[in-house]
């Protein structure tokens, strides 16, 4: 090499002062190719070399100018090092593999960035940034999208706020789709500011338009992040206009993907600008009828086929077709089908064990009210919207001794066991209503169980509140009883979630300012449901009252009903955000704390978690700093592994406060993962000394740990053993005891078949989950709180659905260990530590079981091992037969089973039927059969699909046929699914034939 030649750059450096310019040209060339040999003696001229950029006459100046630079990059000084290197032009080559080019290309892109990301924000214009800056960072895009690295040019592009650049590269890249995916997620995930995401999005959603086959689930997905209805209704309505079948049952997946991000007021507005049929005159009435709220779905298909037939002669038929979908389509989006089908799936694969429930009310002391309202909400959490009332009305008398907020509490129970019952939950809760014009406390009610029947009404109808809303509103005005306004505000606030109406708002307001402090707390909370993600001027006007005002309670339900109004909106709501603070009031910074967590819900933004650290170790008010690192647990749901690592040094913090804080944080952000580092986190914190430390960590395990079996992490076993253990212990304190019965609602959630997920499969957030987790995270203030958790329940369903929108009957595969997803084993729980008589009686029948069982299973081995699959809950559709063994199958036939089945080698895979309980784990390995006769319309593994039908004229078998209807008590046509403990579901017995057709 010529540098081991030359052992100086002295001779070279002498040249530069020649007066010919040809030398200093020979001196600069040669210099530039030793320059990383030699760079410390040339340094001594680089004044020479500089002065020679500087002449305009030099014909050299560029060549000058990168030396310099290359200089100054090895010397350190990387903003004098890019600045010569611009003046370098063409020369400085961007495709150079070196590490001089590519450490200039980073500071050259991120100074540009900078650049560009300030005249945005400050609205100015971008052209005051250095043109051969832009020129440099524009030759790395194009030579990015020469080079086939699309997803470096998108994120430059994205980077640089050169949406130009961005589009020419999706449209470039050979695969768009795959392209606009990524920078789909590219954008929720590194996008940091509001505005400029939806600016991504709106570019997207027109390349999206012009491809050749639109994706137009994508599409309607960006459309209803950037809040355009009305862009979504016209999808909805060319693709149900089309003649072609696949593409209404598209225009159907796209409506069930939109509910599944659950912004009411955004979906009912779609409804409402869908056109009308154009029909005989009298026939627009019949859709009407057909979309109103008070009808079954099922019933408002078959209701709407039948009438356009007799106008056929004088109606375009595609408008009968389109009629007849439209009303289909107005049953999704008012969320009334899904609604419908989750209530029917919950109940017919109930599997919630009642005999959990006996062994807590057998070792709570009936003095401890604490205990006793927690029970009642456990079981309300653990039937979360199966309809299953058995333990109530089993327990009548023991039910009775709930008095005052207690018996307001057990009422609103109700409200989360029926949840989504639609048609009937206003009869459900008939007995316990106030009577009109009785003014709170009529017809001889108590007014506790009335405001708990208002409030129940409103989990009912959750974010669906469209029937419900009017009569809530009577309710509000025809009362004074601040106990009946409190049940009432809550109900309205729940019904009317996200619609910002003005009239329901000012009735809300009226009871604020009556200054009753119960009712008032609840309008706070109200007024924000209300309002939620709006940041509206209402925010100011809250804030006002709550300076006014003088009770505590009062300014509590204002801070935390503030911070809903700024959910979602990041940025925009800083100057609230500063202003709540700051504020002198303790109670307006925790509130301020809240409205950190909810304006960056979900998008782990890095200045969000360094205020909440923050405030989490430098407030002088516990309450805030518990609140601070709980609302950590928002910011980062959409990256729940960052949690456990953020929250470690608080979970170990000298404050039992802080503590808590970092129990609930992870709780919340990690929820229904069952994350290892998030158990190993929270174990030593379900034994800590503190015992609101402990509730709250029991809490949030379970949380973490809902739908994660024992034999995908043994420690769910170990978890359930030691709530147990905390239940039956008389000398455990009240509180803890209290978080271990909570904790034992929730791991067994929804008759075991829901999660808590606060992000939907499109990666959107769920705002009713986020909401409800945030409203829940108050139950330390108010125990009925508690209830709002059921709004964050998620069913964990693959539902196929056909064109009609019934669900047929057919297999698919789950291609792993039925062991790792199967249903805990009933029973068990109670009978490992037995310190109750109860399971002390069902272990002493189990004996003689036992020894009944062990003749047969010589003789009978195929048959019991099919019963000891469905003992053990594998979530087949044949495991039918549970429900009379249930109670009898104790420890002893159980580890009998047990020994069996592990002489046996398990099944690497198991078939499913549909409808069948998928948890989120278990998605990956979700296949359709090769010879299934239904094929998705896109690629699912759970919630709701549309199927097509391969084999249409073969006729079909449906599931799901049969509801509960009014009550559970009433479940007469109930589906052969077993309802383990339930006493109402007898009539089971003429089916058993169904389960064999599937073990062949």
């Amino acid at each position: 090499m010529a540098a081991t030649m030359v052992s100086s750059a002295g001779g070279l450096l002498a040249m530069l002062n020649e007066p010919h310019p040809s030398l200093k040209l020979h001196a600069l060339s040669n210099l530039n190719a030793f320059v990383d040999y030699f760079w410390p003696e040339i340094s001594t001229s680089v004044p020479i070399i500089e002065s020679l950029y500087e002449d305009e006459e030099f014909d050299q100046r560029q060549l000058a100018a990168l030396l310099v630079s290359k200089v100054f990059y090895y010397l350190g000084e990387l903003n004098d090092s890019l600045s010569y290197a611009l003046g370098a032009g063409s020369l400085f080559d961007v495709s150079e593999d070196s590490d001089y080019v590519h450490t200039l290309l980073a500071k050259a892109i991120d100074e540009y960035a900078t650049l560009r990301t300030k005249a945005a924000e400050s609205k100015e214009d971008a052209s005051d940034v250095d043109p051969r800056l832009e020129a440099i960072v524009e030759r790395m895009l194009d030579k990015c999208i020469t080079d086939g690295k699309y997803q470096q040019a998108i994120g430059m592009a994205i980077e640089c706020r050169r949406l130009d650049k961005l589009k020419e590269a999706i449209t470039n890249s050979d695969n768009v789709h795959a392209t606009l995916a990524y920078c789909m997620n590219v954008s929720h995930a590194f996008v940091n500011r509001r505005e400029y995401r939806r600016e991504v999005l709106l570019l997207l959603v027109k390349v999206y338009q012009d491809l050749a086959s639109p994706d137009y689930l994508n599409i309607c997905q960006c459309l209803m992040f950037l809040d355009q209805p009305e862009g979504v209704a016209n999808i909805l309505e060319k693709l149900l206009r089309s003649e072609n079948k696949d593409d209404a049952m598209m225009a159907f997946q796209i409506a069930f993907d939109l509910i599944e991000n659950e912004h009411q007021a955004f979906l009912l507005s779609v409804r409402d600008r869908l056109s009308s049929p154009k029909l005989k005159p009298e026939q627009p009435v019949v859709t009407e009828t057909d979309a109103a709220q008070g009808e079954d779905t099922q019933m408002a298909d078959e209701t709407t086929q039948a009438p356009p037939t007799p106008s056929v002669p004088e109606t375009d038929p595609s408008e009968v077709t389109y009629a007849e979908r439209l009303t289909k389509m107005k049953g999704i989006l008012s969320g009334e089908t899904s609604i419908q089908l989750t209530l029917q799936f919950l109940y017919s694969h109930n599997k919630s064990d009642l005999l959990i429930l006996k062994t807590i009310k057998q070792s709570i002391e009936m003095r401890n009210s604490v205990c006793h309202s927690a029970t009642i909400y456990a079981n309300a959490l653990m039937h979360a919207g199966t309809t299953v009332d058995t333990f109530l009305r089993e327990n009548l008398d023991w039910l009775s001794r709930a008095t005052n907020w207690a018996k307001f509490s057990a009422t609103a129970g109700l409200g989360v066991i029926h949840g989504g019952h639609l048609q009937q939950g206003r009869s459900l809760m008939a007995p316990y209503l106030p009577q009109s014009g009785a003014g709170g406390g009529g017809g001889g009610g108590s007014p506790y169980s009335e405001g708990g029947a208002l409030y129940a009404l409103g989990l009912i109808h959750a974010n669906h509140g469209e029937g419900i809303k009017q009569f809530l509103r009577d309710s509000l005005r025809s009362t004074n009883v601040e106990v009946v306004q409190h049940g009432a505000c809550l109900g309205l606030g729940l019904a009317a979630l996200g619609t910002a109406d003005e009239d329901i708002y000012d009735e809300i307001k009226s009871v604020l300012y009556t200054d009753s402090a119960v009712a008032g707390e609840a309008a706070g909370i109200s007024m924000g449901l209300l309002m939620v993600g709006t940041a509206s001027e209402k925010a100011a006007e809250m804030l006002v009252y709550a300076h006014e005002t003088q009770h505590e309670k009062i300014i509590r339900g204002l801070a935390l009903g503030i911070a809903l109004t700024v959910y979602g909106r990041e940025e925009e709501a800083d100057t609230l955000i500063e202003q709540m603070t700051r504020d002198q009031d303790p109670i307006l910074r925790y509130g301020g704390m809240y409205a950190l967590a909810l304006a960056y819900s979900g998008t782990a933004n890095n200045k969000a978690i360094r205020q909440l650290l923050h405030f989490a170790v430098s407030d002088v008010s516990d309450d805030v700093r518990r609140t601070a690192v709980l609302a950590l647990g928002f910011v980062l749901y959409s990256e729940p592994e960052q949690t456990p690592r953020i929250v470690s040094l608080l979970s170990e913090s000298y404050n039992p406060h802080v503590r808590y804080g970092a129990a609930m944080a992870v709780g919340i952000s990690c929820a229904g993962t069952g994350l290892s580092e998030a158990i190993s986190l929270l174990e030593p914190l379900t034994s800590d000394v503190v015992d609101f430390v402990r509730q709250g960590a029991l809490i949030a395990m379970a949380m973490v740990m809902i739908q994660i079996s024992e034999a995908s992490d043994s420690r769910v076993g170990a978890f359930r053993r030691q709530l147990e253990k905390i239940i039956l212990d008389k000398h455990e304190d009240t509180m803890s005891k209290m978080g271990a019965i909570l904790a034992s609602g929730i791991l067994d959630a929804g008759g075991r078949n829901v999660t808590i997920k606060l992000l939907s499969k499109t990666k959107h957030d769920k705002i009713t989950a986020v909401v409800g987790l945030a409203v829940f995270s108050q139950f330390w203030y108010w125990y009925p709180l508690i209830y709002f958790i059921s709004l964050a329940f998620s069913p964990t369903a693959l539902i196929g659905l056909n064109y009609d929108l019934k669900v047929p009957r057919f297999d698919f595969l789950s291609h792993a260990k039925p062991s790792l997803f199967e249903y805990p084993r009933p029973t068990t729980v109670p009978t490992a530590t037995s310190a109750v008589k109860l399971p002390t009686a069902v272990l002493s029948t189990s004996a003689r079981a036992k020894a009944r069982a062990s003749k047969k299973e010589a003789e009978k081995a195929n048959a019991d091992k099919l019963s000891a699959a469905e003992s053990s809950g594998k979530g087949k559709a044949s495991a039918e037969k549970d429900a009379d063994s249930m109670q009898v199958d104790g420890a002893g036939a159980g580890a009998e089973k047990e020994k069996e089945k592990k002489a046996e080698p398990e099944a690497t895979f198991e078939i499913l039927t549909n409808p069948a309980r998928v948890v989120p784990a278990q998605e990956k390995f979700i296949k359709f059969l090769e010879d299934s006769r239904y094929a998705p319309v896109k690629a699912a593994a759970s919630g709701f699909v549309l199927l097509k039908d391969l084999r249409p004229t073969e006729p079909e078998v449906l599931a799901l046929t049969d509801a509960p209807t009014s009550t559970a008590s009433t479940a007469a046509g109930a589906p052969a699914t077993a309802q383990p403990g339930a006493a109402m579901v007898v009539d089971d017995e003429p089916q058993p034939p169904q389960p064999f057709e599937y073990s062949t």
